[in-house]
């Protein structure tokens, strides 16, 4: 029985243990995102294919609550990504590679602890009209810390509208002691149509191999207004990681974005001291109660000077088919510095894509056409 049926019957059964228990509930969730994608460089390359995740990876996850009385509860999640594309586990290593957690909410905020999505990844809805996971997105483009082990979080009521979360990921490494791992701080404030925030995540380098004494940074300021039919969103951010990859000259990141290194770096790369300031503007309208549009421009800054930025516009659409389904489509233009190397990224990244020659200093097109579906 390989890795994926195993990660299958667990979670079903699971759900259906806890249903039959009257003391706490389960419900088996998951979404099924796959699209048609299409990149082209000015090199003359280009390269269609059939992706999964353009804005919510496919995934498989089970949910649960206990009841403990005087507003006490327990709370878990088990999440596994997959690639619809090939049915093959996003992460083979992993049983649960997306989420698994467990916590206890009570009246004084909520407390977790295992594995855990950042506070910069669950403010992606807040930050532009894609939900910052597709073609379109700076953001994504340059990486975000998605999510890490070890991660022992709280997250406060919301007062005044202002609520704050927490996080602290162990090295679990001899020698590494609270001032390694990473630390996250998030506060998000909502009144009526405003809602605004700060999400930011730092971490130390390795004490017995750093040889470049940098933290790795990425600290992101959100704003958005509901005006009727749509949304305006600004954002801004700074971070220092991204760095070469085989796949091209910022197609890498110094600190995983999803921990598969643990929650640390080594502290040897000298592309820790250049730092990139991120920016995004965008708007959605509501056409009618099934179609909506949105555009986007954003761009990343290098600040050492050494021409390493980019900049993109977008357009884009999503038509409701129905509650749980949606079809969108989205047309992206990105322009790499002479010694930038960004490439398109979306929530999962594209199994069909552009590297090395072709995106380094390069001019990008990209079209998505897919469907996402949620059960």
């Amino acid at each position: 029985m390989n890795k994926n049926t195993t990660a299958a019957l667990l979670l079903a059964g699971a759900a259906w243990s806890a249903q039959a228990q009257n003391t706490s509930s389960a419900v088996l969730y998951g979404t099924f995102d796959e699209y048609i994608g299409y990149i082209s460089s000015n090199s003359g390359k280009s390269i269609t294919g059939l992706n999964d995740g353009a804005i919510l990876r496919s995934r498989l996850g089970v949910r649960g609550t206990e009841e403990l009385g005087n507003g006490l509860q327990i709370k878990f999640t088990l999440e596994q990504g997959i690639n619809a594309d090939t049915g093959s586990g996003a992460d083979t290593s992993r049983l649960f590679d997306r989420q698994a957690w467990i916590g206890l909410n009570t009246p004084y905020g909520e407390f977790r602890a295992g594995r855990q999505n950042t506070q910069v990844f669950y403010i992606g809805g807040a930050i532009d009209y894609t939900e910052r996971t597709t073609f379109g997105s700076m953001f994504n483009t340059f990486g975000v810390p998605s999510r890490y082990d070890n991660d022992i979080s709280y997250k406060s009521p919301r007062l005044y509208g202002v609520q704050v979360d927490l996080h602290y990921a162990l090295p679990e490494k001899a020698g590494q002691g609270v001032g390694g791992g990473v630390r996250q701080l998030a506060i998000d404030w909502q009144q009526g149509a405003w809602r605004a925030g700060y999400a930011g995540v730092i971490a130390s380098p390795d004490p017995a191999t750093v040889k470049v004494n940098r933290k790795i940074e990425y600290h992101n300021l959100y704003a958005n207004y509901r005006y009727g039919p749509g949304t305006i969103y600004v954002a801004a951010g700074r971070s220092n990681n991204s760095t070469a990859s085989a796949a091209g000259r910022n197609a890498g990141s110094i600190l995983s974005n999803v921990g598969a290194t643990g929650n640390g770096f080594v502290g040897t790369d000298a592309n820790a001291n250049r730092f990139y300031n991120l920016w995004e503007v965008s708007a959605d309208y509501r056409v009618s109660q099934q179609f909506r549009v949105g555009a986007m421009v954003g761009g990343v800054h290098d600040t050492s000077g050494g021409q390493a930025g980019a900049r993109s516009a977008n357009i884009g659409g999503y038509y409701d088919l129905s509650k749980r389904t949606l079809l969108y489509g989205f047309a992206t233009v990105l322009k790499n510095d002479t010694n930038a190397g960004f490439r398109f990224s979306s929530s999962a990244a594209p199994s069909a894509n552009l590297a090395g020659a072709d995106i380094d200093g390069r001019r990008l097109k990209g079209l998505q056409l897919g469907i996402l579906h949620k059960f």
